[in-house]
C-alpha cells in the first residue's frame, strides 16, 4: 500500500500557483469560472493526509448527529 505524505513546501507552492492562475482553457479555470472555491482546494492541500482524515471523520460524526436528530423529531 502506498504512504501518503503531505506536499513538499515546492510542491504546495506549485499547486496554488496553477490553482490561482490556471491557464486559459484548462478545466481548472473551467472549474473556476463555474464557481467552484479554488481556495478551498489549498486549504486542503496545506493539511497533511491525516489532518485530512480527521477533518473528515470529524464532519461525518456531525453529519451522523444531525441524522440522529432529524430522525427522533418524526
Amino acid at each position: 500500500m502506498k504512504k501518503l505524505r503531505a506536499l513538499t513546501p515546492e510542491q504546495l507552492a506549485r499547486a496554488e500557483h496553477c490553482l490561482l492562475h490556471p491557464p486559459r482553457g484548462s478545466r481548472i479555470e473551467v472549474a473556476r469560472d463555474y464557481g467552484i472555491d479554488v481556495t478551498l482546494l489549498i486549504e486542503q492541500l496545506r493539511l497533511t493526509p491525516a489532518e485530512r482524515a480527521r477533518k473528515l471523520e470529524s464532519a461525518s460524526m456531525a453529519l451522523e448527529q444531525v441524522r440522529g436528530a432529524a430522525r427522533g423529531r418524526s
